[in-house]
C-alpha cells in the first residue's frame, strides 16, 4: 500500500514537472510557479511564444495565480468566458495578452476579474467597429467586468488603417464599461489622427496619463478640460508642425483648474515643427507657461521641412517674426488711412463739380435760348444762296 502512494506521487510530480507545474491542459509549454514581476514575488503563469490557437487551457488557471502572461500566440477571437465559469480568479491583479492577433473580443470573454489592475494587449489586430467588413465588432461592455481596473494599455492595438470612428467606438466602451478608476491609458502607434467625438476621454474620471505619442495627430482637437485629474499628456512623434495658440490656452487653462493637486506635463518631443513665425507662439509660451513642458529644451524646429537643417525652438530668435506682424499691422494701418483719404478727395471733387454746375446755370440757359435763333439764321442764308444761284445771268 505504501509503494502504491509512494509511486502514485512521483508519477504526479514527474506529471506536473512535465507540465510546467500548471497542469496537462497546458501541455507542458508554459510554466507556473512563483517569480519576480514588477520588483516582487508573484505568482506566475507564463505562456509566450507558446504557438496556442486557442485559449482552453485558461479555464483551468491555478487559484493562486497573480500575473497571467499569454503572448506571442495565435488567437483572432477571444470566446465567450475566456477564464472560465467557475473559476475565481480573485488574486488575479495583471493581464498581458499582447502580440497575440486578436482581431476581436465579445462582450462577455472577460469573467472573473474584479481585482485586476492592469490588462495589457499591445501589438494586437482588433476592430471595435460596428461598420468593418458587415460584422458588428463592436462590444461596448467589453471591459465591463474589470471593476478595479487602473491601467489599460491598448498600444498598436488596433487593425491598420483604422477609421476616424474609432473615437466614438471607444467612447462608447469607456461609457458603458464603468472605468472609473482608470489611472493610465495608452493608445499610441494606432495611426489616429484626429478625435471626431470630442469627449472621447470625459467618462475616465481619474485619468492621470494619457499616452498618445507616435500617432498622427495635429491639433489637440479633442476635450482636455473634463480631465481635472490629468498629470502627464504624451504628444511626442505626432505630426505636430505648429501648436495653436487655442491649445496653448486651453492647457493653461487645465493647469490653472481650482483644486489641482498634481502639475500638469505635456510632451512634444520629435514634432516636425516649422522654423517659420508660426513657431513663435509656442516659443513665447514654452518661456512664459506654469505646464512642465517635459524636454524643452530639446523641441526643433525644422528648415525648410530638412530634418538636418534644425534649430532648438526655446533658442529660436522670432524677433524678425514680431517685426513682421508689426511691419504687416503697420502696413494695415496705412492703407486703411489712404483709402479714407482717397473716399474724402472724392466727395470733395463730386462737390466741386456740383458747385461749378450750378454757378454755371444762367450760362447753360443763355446757350439753350441763342441756339434756335442762330439755327434760324443759318437756314436764311442757305435759301439766299439758294435762290441768287437760279436766277439766269443777265447781259447788257
Amino acid at each position: 500500500m505504501y509503494w502504491k502512494l509512494l509511486t502514485t506521487l512521483v508519477l504526479l510530480n514527474i506529471s506536473n514537472v512535465w507540465s510546467g507545474g500548471c497542469g496537462q491542459m497546458f501541455k507542458g509549454k508554459c510554466t507556473c510557479g512563483y517569480g519576480n514581476y514588477d520588483n516582487s514575488r508573484r505568482y506566475i503563469v507564463n505562456c509566450t511564444d507558446t504557438g496556442f490557437r486557442d485559449t482552453t487551457m485558461l479555464e483551468n488557471l491555478p487559484a493562486e495565480i497573480e500575473v497571467l502572461i499569454f503572448t506571442g500566440n495565435h488567437i483572432s477571437e477571444l470566446p465567450w468566458n475566456v477564464f472560465g465559469q467557475m473559476n475565481d480568479l480573485e488574486s488575479l491583479t495583471i493581464v498581458d495578452m499582447s502580440n497575440n492577433g486578436i482581431q476581436e473580443i465579445r462582450g462577455k470573454s472577460y469573467h472573473h476579474v474584479p481585482n485586476v489592475r492592469r490588462l495589457i494587449l499591445n501589438h494586437n489586430n482588433l476592430s471595435i467597429s460596428r461598420y468593418d467588413d458587415d460584422f458588428n465588432h463592436h462590444h461596448p461592455r467589453v471591459f465591463s467586468n474589470f471593476i478595479n481596473l487602473m491601467e489599460l494599455h491598448l498600444t498598436n492595438a488596433f487593425a491598420d488603417n483604422t477609421s476616424a470612428q474609432l473615437s466614438e467606438d471607444l467612447h462608447d466602451i469607456f461609457v458603458n464599461s464603468n472605468l472609473t478608476k482608470l489611472i493610465k491609458l495608452h493608445l499610441e502607434q494606432n495611426e489616429i489622427s484626429a478625435f471626431r467625438d470630442k469627449q472621447v476621454f470625459c467618462d475616465l474620471p481619474a485619468l492621470r496619463d494619457l499616452h498618445l505619442g507616435d500617432n498622427n495627430l495635429k491639433e489637440i482637437n479633442f476635450n482636455l478640460m473634463c480631465l481635472k485629474h490629468l498629470r502627464f499628456l504624451d504628444l511626442e512623434r505626432n505630426k505636430f508642425e505648429m501648436v495653436k495658440p487655442r491649445d496653448l490656452a486651453t492647457l493653461d487653462s487645465l493647469q490653472s483648474l481650482p483644486g489641482r493637486d498634481v502639475n500638469l506635463v505635456v510632451d512634444f518631443m520629435y514634432n516636425p515643427f516649422r522654423c517659420d513665425c508660426s513657431i513663435s507662439y509656442l516659443n513665447e509660451w514654452l518661456q512664459r507657461t506654469k505646464v512642465d513642458a517635459r524636454n524643452r529644451d530639446y523641441y526643433t524646429c525644422q528648415r525648410n521641412g530638412k530634418d538636418f537643417d534644425t534649430d532648438t525652438i526655446i533658442t529660436l530668435k522670432v524677433q524678425r517674426c514680431k517685426n513682421q506682424s508689426q511691419s504687416t499691422r503697420t502696413t494695415s494701418g496705412h492703407t486703411v488711412t489712404l483709402v479714407f483719404l482717397l473716399v474724402v478727395l472724392c466727395f470733395i471733387l463730386v462737390g466741386l463739380v456740383a458747385a461749378l454746375i450750378y454757378v454755371s446755370r444762367d450760362r447753360i440757359n443763355l446757350r439753350r435760348t441763342f441756339t434756335p435763333m442762330l439755327s434760324n439764321v443759318s437756314k436764311k442764308v442757305q435759301y439766299t444762296s439758294i435762290k441768287d444761284d437760279d436766277c439766269p445771268e443777265v447781259h447788257v
